[in-house]
């Protein structure tokens, strides 16, 4: 049998997704997550074959959670699944060593397919994306993007320096710096240009 977590945000999503692997005679989803704290935890737990995750989620990204699993060296491989058409996204998977991204529209062989191919060690990559993947990289660092993040759900500069343990001044810095790699005016529109580009 294939182990499975799966994480998403979405109740009636989530439920249609453990339903849909569940008819599989070779797939048992061994947990289920509203967000990517709770994911991890259970993927500790549980040492799953295969991580099912979203990318926007509470608490923690799908590629967050993706990145801390290889941090950790857990065993547990991870598909991305998402509404995200974007390279920037598929890119930064691909960097946290997701073995697969494919697109919540795809028909529901397709995925059964993907969580096959991966557990026998190959990859599942949505062809349109994967060749748009490599044709602009992301420039922000990992901490641009997460200040840029916390300043586009409207934290100020203080609230922002507070949660992620910084100065004031160096919070200044990341979102000078990020606004000046994406020929941003302000932070609000740096954030919106790393949004579309899926780097945010």
């Amino acid at each position: 049998m294939i182990r499975v977590v799966i994480a998403e945000d979405q109740t009636m999503v989530l439920g249609a997704l453990t339903a849909l692997l569940e008819i599989e005679k070779d797939i048992e989803v061994v947990g289920a997550a509203r967000n990517g704290i709770e994911a991890l935890e259970i993927v500790r737990r549980e040492r799953p074959d295969l991580l099912l995750t979203d990318i926007e989620m509470p608490e923690m990204t799908g590629l967050e959670l993706a990145a801390q699993i290889r941090r950790e060296h857990l065993p547990t491989r991870v598909i991305i699944l998402t509404t995200f058409a974007r390279a920037g996204y598929l890119r930064r998977a691909l960097d946290a060593e997701a073995a697969g991204y494919l697109l919540k529209d795809s028909p529901a062989e397709i995925l059964a397919g993907a969580i096959r191919q991966v557990h026998n060690g190959g990859r599942a990559i949505d062809p349109e994306l994967a060749q748009g993947a490599w044709t602009e990289r992301d420039p922000l660092t990992d901490r641009e993007r997460q200040v840029l993040r916390l300043a586009a759900e409207g934290l100020t500069g203080t609230k922002i320096a507070k949660r992620l343990f910084l100065s004031e001044g160096t919070v200044r810095n990341y979102l000078s710096s990020a606004s000046s790699k994406l020929n941003a005016t302000n932070r609000i529109e740096a954030a919106r240009i790393a949004r579309e580009k899926g780097w945010l």
